[in-house]
């Protein structure tokens, strides 16, 4: 595609005044898939979670063994013994004090996801072609009321920016300041 034809976009100098146009990257024209974004980005949050898991005796740590019938108590299992709370008090079930709990968490649970190559570099390219899409970026939550245009492009100049101070003044003459406070 001739670049005449793909859109451009205005980059502005250091003093907030537009001084040249560029060809629109190919990217900010993908479609915007939301779904895609989300999904990608929720398995891949998944992979910096540790195991955790409650141990494997928890519950299960006394010599228990039911009564068995005839006695007009449940079958449930007992703790042996005399002379304490504890003993004949019901044992093991998950329905019990002090018993294991029902489906314990296990470290052998599958904790992380493998996402597609392909589908990665899809996510990131809706991503940041939805970074070009003003509504969008405004149901975000970012201030870009003043902005002159989206996507903002600004000059080679900004590579020589050192400070933080030099950084915010330059913000606030494209008029991107209130969107960082």
């Amino acid at each position: 595609m001739p670049v005449a034809t793909r859109p451009t976009v205005t980059v502005f100098g250091q003093d907030g005044q537009a001084s040249g146009n560029v060809a629109m990257p190919k990217v900010f024209s993908a479609p915007v898939r939301a779904d895609l974004v989300h999904f990608v980005h929720t398995q891949l949050a998944k992979n910096a979670r540790q195991p955790y898991a409650v141990s494997p005796m928890a519950g299960v740590e006394t010599p228990a063994q039911s009564w068995g019938p005839g006695r007009a108590m449940a079958r449930i299992p007992r703790v042996p013994g005399s002379g304490t709370h504890r003993a004949g008090q019901a044992a093991f079930g998950n329905m019990v004090r002090g018993g294991h709990m029902f489906a314990p968490n296990r470290t052998s649970r599958r904790w992380h996801r493998k996402v597609p190559t392909n589908m990665r570099r899809y996510a990131v390219v809706s991503a940041l072609a939805a970074s070009a899409v003003s509504s969008v970026v405004e149901s975000r939550g970012h201030v870009i009321a003043d902005v002159q245009e989206i996507p903002l492009v600004l000059g080679n100049f900004l590579e020589s920016v050192k400070t933080t101070k030099e950084a915010k003044a330059i913000l606030a003459t494209v008029g991107a300041q209130a969107d960082v406070d």
